[in-house]
């Protein structure tokens, strides 16, 4: 009986991969704050590699950083030139695209991960985007999906960073990601990947929580739980604006 409790164990045992190599990370800050001044911010991002075993010498090694905001429904609409005019001709609903999606790595994207670890990881920005069932009369759904790519490429919120993280003796790591000023409230999740071969051997996850504060979170809060509160008072402030810069033009024609 013991021998063949030692069996199932050492069997168990060589079904579980040995983890030769682990990542150890940690970002300048956690959290970002959005108030009124708030032109962006700018996260380091650091780390080494732990090991039990030398490094395999046969394949390098690369790192792999994604910092991902929070995800949602986006409808992706095609215009067409109909009779010299610009319509609306197709659409397509995607059921979740992430506001805010960089990745940055120590190579190029191409060498770092491979195609089947980039399905399985959904690393790549292309890749981080869910398509919804689409219409039948939807030729391609992926043009909708790259001009989505293209659109927030533009607008800073989708990035490729490539050969950005500088990685010393294979061991020592770390990169910078810029955030926009045009960020969405709500956890961005953070990934550092380590891969062999273009196959992740180690991967580490944490969270940067982004929210409103101060007199943006206040006024946030009130539109959203006390709309018609709101409406008032922005009422009362545009009259009472509208009255004071009437009243500096007065002031101003008499002298």
């Amino acid at each position: 009986m013991l021998r063949l409790i030692t069996l199932i164990t050492a069997f168990l045992l060589s079904l579980t991969p040995l983890r030769a190599e682990e990542v150890v990370a940690g970002l300048s800050q956690n959290r970002v704050s959005i108030t009124a001044t708030f032109v962006g911010s700018e996260i380091l991002i650091f780390g080494a590699v732990k090991r039990d075993t030398p490094p395999p010498t046969d394949e390098p090694l690369e790192v792999v950083v994604v910092v991902e905001g929070p995800a949602s429904p986006v409808t992706v609409r095609k215009k067409d030139k109909r009779f010299g005019i610009w319509v609306n001709t197709d659409a397509m609903e995607l059921s979740a695209a992430p506001s805010f999606y960089a990745v940055a790595s120590s190579a190029s994207l191409a060498e770092s991960i491979s195609v089947l670890d980039d399905l399985r990881h959904l690393i790549s920005v292309e890749r981080s985007i869910q398509i919804s069932d689409s219409p039948f009369n939807i030729d391609d759904p992926r043009d909708f999906t790259d001009a989505l790519v293209r659109i927030r490429e533009k607008a800073g919120l989708y990035k490729l960073l490539e050969n950005t993280v500088n990685l010393q003796r294979d061991t020592l790591f770390d990169t910078r990601i810029a955030l926009p000023a045009n960020l969405t409230e709500g956890e961005y999740r953070t990934r550092i990947l380590l891969t062999r071969g273009g196959y992740v051997s180690s991967q580490y996850e944490t969270v940067i929580n982004v929210q409103k504060v101060g007199l943006e979170r206040w006024v946030f809060n009130l539109a959203h739980e006390q709309p018609l509160i709101y409406g008032l008072l922005s009422l009362v402030i545009a009259i009472a604006a509208g009255w004071g810069a009437s009243a500096v033009f007065r002031i101003i024609l008499r002298s």
